[in-house]
């Protein structure tokens, strides 16, 4: 009875969305502003409002007060704020179009090994090269991102008949496994390299400056602007292979471009951030639960709900121990395994 409420107050809330997807696109911008206001206003210092405006506006501070205040947001406040909004976007992004191209609804960067691939990689550079720089950690993120996502693929694809999402979430939960063990192999053989990338491993957008982004931003932009051009191709490939051959589409280009869009979207927001979970997975269910199977639009409110629920996390991960914080991914966590649980058991999801 309880379940048949909810699902009646929600309909007219999904009906309005499908009936007018751009005006519903500009109400999740509206949450995504507002989360970027609270993700400039709420740290660990507590700044006024007055002080905070003054820091935002005058772009030459004046008195030590001032200055620091200049120093929290400008230096602090916004570079993480772009990073999140960036990472959450290509992580929903990745998600949708992953979950799009193996048909499989538990399909996320981190379920299907592409996010653990990235990881180890540049754990393994750091541990065996010595390696810190960031431009180089982009680049071997992309590759291990790259490696783990053709593993579980070809994994995927063994067998009479062939690729099979059940086959595809056991192969992605093999290599996860796989190149999670070896990086924690790793951490334990060198505490050093531990003490370096701990935090980043959690999954973090705090303590990171502009300069990460910048090293990211070639690599996601692409891949963003990528996927948005793929929507209509992605959904008349949703209606199945045979039947997108038969509409004109060339579905082996198709889904080759979307695995180079996932790949930069999904390396660059490891590289930047570390391996955060959940964003990916949960984002597009939500997006498809507001305008269905169009990608021309569940690609857009991914980008736009993917970048506002890892800001909203974030702000949530500063608040709970607050002047200390804990690692964004920790909080995504939290929001994405009650969602995949409720994914297996509430909707059914059947995978053959």
């Amino acid at each position: 009875m309880l379940r048949t409420i909810r699902n009646s107050a929600a309909r007219p809330a999904r009906a309005l969305f499908r009936a007018a997807p751009l005006p519903g696109l500009l109400f999740c911008l509206g949450l995504l502003l507002l989360a970027c206001c609270l993700s400039v206003a709420i740290g660990s210092a507590t700044l006024d409002p007055s002080a905070l405006l003054r820091a935002l506006l005058v772009s030459r501070p004046s008195g030590a007060a001032d200055i620091n205040a200049h120093d929290i947001v400008w230096n602090i406040r916004i570079p993480r704020t772009l990073l999140a909004l960036c990472v959450g976007a290509g992580l929903g992004v990745a998600g949708a179009l992953m979950q799009a191209l193996s048909k499989n609804p538990l399909a996320a960067p981190n379920t299907m090994g592409v996010s653990a691939g990235a990881s180890f990689l540049v754990v393994a550079v750091t541990f065996f090269l010595g390696i810190t720089s960031l431009a180089a950690y982009t680049w071997f993120s992309l590759l291990g991102a790259l490696i783990a996502g053709l593993l579980v693929y070809n994994l995927g694809s063994l067998g009479r008949r062939g690729m099979t999402p059940l086959k595809l979430i056991l192969a992605g939960a093999t290599i996860t496994t796989l190149f999670t063990s070896l990086t924690q192999g790793l951490l334990v053989i060198n505490e050093s390299s531990l003490d370096e990338v701990r935090f980043w491993l959690a999954g973090s957008v705090g303590g990171r400056n502009i300069n990460i982004l910048m090293q990211g931003l070639p690599y996601l932009l692409p891949g963003l602007l990528l996927a948005l051009l793929l929507g209509r191709q992605m959904t008349i490939l949703s209606l199945g292979d045979d039947v997108a051959r038969g509409l004109g589409l060339r579905v082996g280009l198709v889904k080759a471009l979307a695995a180079a869009a996932i790949i930069l979207l999904a390396g660059s927001a490891v590289a930047m951030a570390g391996p955060i979970g959940f964003v990916g997975l949960v984002i597009p269910h939500a997006a498809r639960g507001l305008v269905r199977n169009d990608y021309r639009w569940v690609l857009p409110y991914s980008l736009v709900l993917g970048a506002t629920l890892l800001l909203g996390s974030d702000v949530v991960a500063r608040l709970v121990i607050r002047p200390n914080e804990i690692p964004v991914g920790a909080v995504t966590a939290l929001i994405g395994a009650p969602v995949l649980i409720w994914l297996i058991r509430q909707k059914g999801v059947v995978l053959r």
